[in-house]
């Protein structure tokens, strides 16, 4: 039987690893333990908490929840690992009776102490295996307050470059209402930098999106950095520039930021799960949610 612990808990820590890395690590971010604990959490959010409160707690509930997995899997990984080993593989301090401390709540406390570097030193090791098991799994409770910090600048990294390109398309469609001008009337070289700068910052947010699906759960306050808000106008810009008469430098770059929204809108269809049968569509149905 201790053989059925042994390799119950070697496939747990193996779990929790291949989320983590798939998660961190992975050039698609594909952790999907991970992205079905932000799946459960997003759904729970909108219907638990009326209104937009819910929304807006989403991402960090979905963030705390997953690092929450994955200590809770390792630790219960290594606890399977030291349970055939209490009581004789260890040594209780005085007050304590060995034969009072076998069981799974034991070894749990025993892989926590270990999996956050306490050493109360109530409890410790005696076997040669388990002295040399004890430090590796404190290795690994390092690794993964380092991986949790690493991944949270990540994800807020990703948030600022989007809420920063939002903000940029939001102050264009205001110059454009003020000044009562079209931009795609506008000094053709000047328009062509702006859509220049648009597309490479549509193609770095959708990047974003593939390596962190779940900075989608992080909603920003006011629609001057809602991206989903501001792709209609641009949309509607680069059809604009793109129109016969224009200069074909100008048109080149309109089409580019238009496949770069055919890009984005696909990328949102099959990462997020948003509906549509267009671009257009797509980006309708990602406005309104």
């Amino acid at each position: 039987m201790s053989a059925v612990w042994t390799v119950l808990g070697v496939l747990l820590i193996g779990a929790a690893l291949r989320d983590i890395f798939d998660t961190l690590f992975h050039p698609v971010g594909r952790g999907r333990i991970g992205r079905t604990i932000v799946g459960a959490v997003s759904w729970l959010s909108r219907r638990l908490i009326p209104g937009g409160s819910g929304e807006a707690l989403a991402g960090p509930v979905a963030y705390l929840a997953i690092l929450a997995f994955w200590a809770t899997t390792l630790a219960v990984g290594w606890a399977l690992i030291f349970l055939p080993h209490l009581p004789e593989g260890f040594l209780f301090a005085s007050g304590l009776e060995p034969a009072d401390h076998s069981g799974f709540a034991d070894a749990f406390y025993v892989s926590l102490v270990n999996l956050t570097s306490l050493g109360y030193g109530d409890v410790t090791p005696q076997e040669t295996v388990l002295r040399i098991l004890g430090p590796v799994e404190t290795l690994f409770g390092l690794g993964l307050l380092t991986a949790s910090i690493s991944w949270l600048i990540s994800i807020y990294g990703a948030i600022a470059r989007r809420d920063v390109f939002a903000h940029e398309v939001w102050l264009a469609r205001e110059s454009e209402e003020r000044l009562g001008e079209k931009l795609a009337d506008a000094d053709p070289e000047l328009l062509e930098r702006m859509l220049t700068s648009f597309t490479d910052q549509l193609i770095t947010t959708r990047r974003d999106i593939i390596h962190f699906p779940i900075t989608h759960q992080f909603r920003t306050e006011g629609e001057e950095r809602e991206l989903a808000k501001q792709l209609p106008f641009l949309g509607r810009m680069a059809d604009e520039a793109a129109e016969d008469g224009r200069p074909q430098a100008l048109r080149v770059r309109a089409r580019m930021l238009r496949m770069a929204m055919d890009d984005f809108a696909e990328t949102l269809r099959r990462r997020l799960k948003v509906r549509g049968d267009s671009t257009d569509a797509t980006l309708d149905a990602f406005g309104a949610r």
